[in-house]
């Protein structure tokens, strides 16, 4: 672990991802996007079909094992990929999952409901409750912490993995190790990165990245595509979770507001909703390079990529890595509308 990461030993971890993910190339597509474009492979993190949130959860996981917890409690929308990999993780340590669904999404099939990560997730054995709002995340919060209470009236040690600002971005630290494997495998194999793109959600493994890449002196381009929230109460997102990084690995402050790049072209008409953009992006990425993405995340932050590109944002001919975050079971949650855009 570089010491240029400060304190971040100290916080504990409990091991969940096989890494290093790879990174690969991917000419057809770089071919069709006029750029030299690559995909950092997290994705295959390992646990229950991979993802991003994995890197996150070793620290939360650290967390609640130093704690002494025999539970876990989250709250996240319907198809949550957190909500997923928490859930594996908490089957694999021997830990209860009590998972608080939000709507987030409107208007929603049988499908949706049925299948993907809620499949997985009952498969894993979650306890589930409902919440009625998906933009409520302090409310989410006040919620998943009543239902903490109620579980440590009846003798159990829970630890909530919590939504909102107001807390030590902990997933965030996952992010900043991956800043120094990402690197490490850059220099390793003699390449140059022009810049990074990647979704923004929750924010954690953008800061996370963003100022990871700053405390190594890596300057290159961190673009993040906005998949929940616009551009403008993003960056302030991305902002504090900065700040509360350099404040919780005792560095200076690392990231300018220069830094903070970030595009919300695609994501109209809003979080998990799919739009054209996405859909040829899904596309356009299994048909050049075998690669699935999803509507909420992977798909749309190549929506942003392709959008990026067209208008130069990403220089002609640029050395681009495209961070692939997982997502995939949330693909067969949106099979009936995903087949209006496959030709036959």
């Amino acid at each position: 672990m570089s010491t240029k990461f400060g304190r971040l030993s100290e916080y504990p971890r409990v091991p969940l991802s096989v890494l290093p993910t790879v990174i690969q190339p991917m000419p057809r597509l770089s071919a069709e996007l006029g750029l030299n474009l690559s995909v950092k492979r997290d994705d295959l993190t390992g646990l229950a079909f991979g993802g991003n949130k994995t890197r996150q959860l070793e620290f939360y996981f650290g967390a609640a094992q130093a704690q002494g917890a025999d539970t876990i409690v989250i709250t996240g929308a319907v198809q949550s990929n957190y909500v997923r990999v928490a859930a594996a993780a908490a089957a694999r340590l021997g830990m209860d999952m009590h998972v608080q669904s939000e709507e987030r999404v409107p208007d929603v099939d049988a499908t949706y409901r049925h299948s993907g990560n809620i499949l997985l997730g009952d498969l894993l054995g979650v306890h589930r409750y409902a919440y009625p709002s998906g933009e409520d995340e302090e409310g989410a919060d006040k919620a998943v912490q009543a239902i903490a209470e109620g579980l440590r009236a009846e003798g159990r040690r829970p630890y909530v993995i919590p939504l909102a600002p107001g807390h030590p971005p902990l997933g965030a630290l996952g992010y900043v190790l991956a800043a120094g494997e990402i690197v490490a495998q850059l220099q390793a194999s003699g390449t140059s990165i022009d810049a990074i793109v990647m979704g923004s959600g929750s924010g954690f493994s953008h800061a996370g990245l963003l100022f990871g890449l700053r405390a190594l002196g890596q300057g290159m381009a961190v673009h993040g595509v906005c998949v929940r929230r616009h551009a403008q109460a993003q960056a302030v997102r991305i902002a504090l979770q900065c700040a509360e990084l350099a404040s919780m690995l005792g560095l200076k402050a690392m990231v300018s507001e220069q830094d903070i790049k970030l595009f919300d072209g695609v994501l109209a008409p809003g979080y998990g909703q799919l739009n054209p953009a996405t859909a040829d992006a899904i596309v356009l990425a299994a048909r050049c390079e075998g690669l699935f993405l999803d509507p909420v995340y992977t798909g749309k932050t190549m929506a942003g990529l392709m959008a990026l590109a067209a208008n130069r944002t990403l220089p002609e001919g640029g050395n681009v890595l495209f961070l692939h975050t997982g997502g995939t079971p949330a693909i067969f949650a949106y099979g009936p509308q995903l087949q209006h855009w496959v030709e036959p």
